[in-house]
């Protein structure tokens, strides 16, 4: 079932990031989606905070492609597929040992190969709004 939220601001981006993270466990698998600019890294830093990541860069991986971190009874997996051509290219990663416990995988960019990501996950969308430049809309799809 899909529903919109409208989050104002940055902070209530980030609480609603922080309530996700309360009902994920390991093997959980989050694909966030969304325009460059949209706040996919944002939610996924505050994802990544809220499931006890310490560190306290938390690079996009859109170079390193992935990137891990020890997590409070996990290991998070953030994920940028946007440079990725194709489903090849990203499967010959390995992606799918992520998908399983001890692991929470983050996806941003997901659309380049929505059929990697398994039945289950949290699919989410975020986007801007006219009439706000903080404000994002987010759907659970």
């Amino acid at each position: 079932m899909s529903h919109r939220l409208r989050l104002e601001n940055e902070k209530e981006t980030c609480a609603y990031a922080v309530s996700l993270a309360e009902t994920l466990k390991p093997g959980s698998v989050i694909a966030l989606s969304g325009n460059l600019g949209a706040g996919k890294s944002v939610f996924a830093r505050a994802l990544m905070r809220a499931l006890g990541v310490v560190d306290e860069a938390m690079p996009s991986p859109t170079f390193a492609l992935i990137q891990t971190y020890d997590g409070r009874n996990c290991r998070v997996a953030h994920m940028d597929w946007y440079r990725l051509e194709d489903r090849d290219e990203i499967e010959m990663l390995g992606i799918r040992d992520y998908f399983a416990p001890p692991w929470i995988s983050i996806i941003e960019w997901p659309e380049r190969a929505p059929e990697l990501i398994p039945d289950g996950a949290i699919r989410l969308r975020l986007h801007g709004v006219d009439d706000n430049v903080n404000a994002r809309i987010l759907e659970s799809l």
